[in-house]
């Protein structure tokens, strides 16, 4: 396996920081991967600038930071103008049509997904948002198999929500297969 150089961006309250704790122990515990994951955000805790990075490789991994991203999430449009001009030539950029416009020409395959309204359409409440997003990335990017990020939600959320997160994925990863095309 490649490694994976990953920077989840957006703003709190989006579940970014969730959504790559998730997929980093997905990774590492049900793929046998190595895996890591950090984070940082802005003053406010909610609705502050927000970043979260992962790394995945089957080899170790001896410096935890991203410094150029072979996948990019950008869910808000401060968060793309901030980071999109680090992504890796070549690379994923992963956006929300909602709150994300692609205005700079940077060399990477564009994805541009309607998943917050996706989400809201179909399942009408915005807390599986982030599950939807991490769907879509792997919709698109076959990075890791769909049952470790279920197994990872079914040890970490209560049995009530597992539905709404599970279609949540489904709706994502039918999204990014679309666009894998």
């Amino acid at each position: 396996m490649e490694r994976s150089r990953l920077v989840f961006s957006g703003s709190g309250g989006q579940g970014i920081i969730t959504a790559a704790i998730i997929l980093a122990q997905a990774a590492a515990i049900f793929e046998n991967k190595n895996a890591i994951q950090s984070q940082s955000y802005g003053a406010a805790a909610r609705g502050g600038a927000t970043r979260s990075d992962v790394i995945i490789d089957d080899a170790e991994i001896y410096f935890p930071k991203v410094i150029q991203p072979n996948i990019l999430v950008s869910l808000t449009q401060e968060s793309y103008n901030k980071f999109a001009s680090i992504i890796r030539p070549g690379g994923l950029l992963l956006v929300d049509s909602k709150y994300v416009a692609v205005e700079k020409k940077v060399d990477a395959k564009h994805v541009n997904l309607p998943m917050f309204d996706t989400v809201i359409k179909e399942i009408g409440k915005p807390i599986v948002f982030n599950i939807c997003m991490l769907g879509a990335l792997i919709g698109v990017s076959e990075l890791i198999k769909p049952e470790s990020i279920l197994k990872v939600l079914e040890t970490t959320i209560p049995e009530d929500f597992m539905d709404m997160n599970k279609k949540a994925l489904d709706l994502g990863m039918a999204m990014g297969k679309k666009a894998k095309y």
